[in-house]
């Protein structure tokens, strides 16, 4: 976990073990995470920012226009715009075993463009995967460069986030934990490769997961947003991707959730906060309003996913944090 508080790095640390195992590893600042949907917002929707204020992307644009396999032959997904992509308003389905009809990376992008859509564009927000995976190819195409070597040269390397990248080396192997123990698709424990069976098939770049980092580089870009995006990003430009869309119920920020009743985050974050959670046991939250972030990183679904118990740990943690340093103001 991590947490900054006005500028300054208030706590770092690592609780627990790799596993159950008595012999298991320990946990320490060091410790690199599948950070899974956190890829969501640390890379493809900064990513979108980015071309963005480069005037290489526009959010009111037709996906069909940058991924022209999206149009099929139903006029409605003509409507899909990529803001719709990121605020999850596209009408795409929430997730797709995509994985068990794709043994490659091209045949399951595609199988993607063509996922039927389940509700009329821009009508209701559902949180969708397979938009973001749609995204992430859109983007790719869109800089004419790959995701994860955009990302290297264009947001990590330049706020300094050293232990962060896609596809780990194995010389990382040590410090990451497992995830899960795999008996039904790739029948093996997976460690130091991405959880999510969609991304795999991806080859560990996607869209919607596929980032590994630990905590202190979580913090780092979570401090630039504070910052005001500096030095990768404008104010206004973060201060719109970060602003909850009012027109549609239950919507999304761009690329961004914000806190809702009851929310992950707990109780005590401002209705101006914004963050995201992963499926393998993470999350980050940032606060403008107290310069405050707070990174959650863990392997909850080891040995596999059938505990939901981070439903209860966040918040609690969020709330002990934030309570924390109201009593040291």
């Amino acid at each position: 976990m991590a947490v900054t508080l006005r500028e300054e790095l208030v706590a770092l640390a690592g609780v627990g073990h790799f596993t159950y195992a008595p012999d298991s590893t320990p946990v320490d600042h060091n410790t690199i995470y599948d950070l899974a949907s956190v890829s969501k917002v640390i890379a493809t929707t900064t990513m979108a920012m980015m071309l963005y204020e480069r005037r290489k992307l526009r959010l009111d644009m037709p996906v069909k226009e940058a991924l022209p396999e999206f149009a099929g032959t139903d006029p409605i997904r003509d409507r899909v715009t990529i803001r719709m992509l990121l605020n999850h308003t596209a009408g795409l389905p929430s997730y797709l075993r995509l994985f068990e009809q794709a043994n490659d990376r091209e045949r399951l992008v595609q199988n993607a463009s063509r996922a039927p859509l389940t509700a009329e564009p821009g009508t209701r927000a559902d949180y969708s995967d397979i938009g973001f995976i749609i995204l992430g190819e859109l983007l790719a195409r869109t800089a004419g460069e790959p995701l994860d070597s955009f990302c290297r040269k264009e947001i990590f390397k330049p706020l300094g986030m050293r232990d962060t990248t896609y596809n780990p080396p194995m010389n990382w192997g040590q410090r990451i934990p497992p995830t899960v123990d795999d008996r039904s698709f790739r029948k093996r424990i997976v460690q130091g490769e991405v959880h999510d069976e969609n991304a795999s098939i991806l080859r560990g770049v996607a869209g919607h997961a596929g980032l590994f980092a630990t905590a202190y580089d979580v913090a780092r870009f979570a401090q630039c947003l504070l910052d005001g995006g500096s030095p990768i990003l404008k104010r206004e430009t973060v201060e719109l991707f970060t602003t909850r869309d009012a027109s549609v119920p239950g919507s999304y920020a761009l690329g961004w959730d914000t806190p809702s009743a009851p929310s992950q985050s707990g109780k005590y974050f401002s209705p101006k906060s914004y963050g995201h959670l992963g499926y393998t046991g993470t999350s980050l939250w940032i606060d403008p309003e107290r310069q405050l972030s707070v990174t959650l990183l863990t392997n909850r679904t080891w040995p596999d996913r059938a505990s939901d118990k981070i439903k209860t740990v966040r918040p609690t943690f969020h709330d002990a944090i934030l309570e924390a340093l109201d009593r040291n103001d």
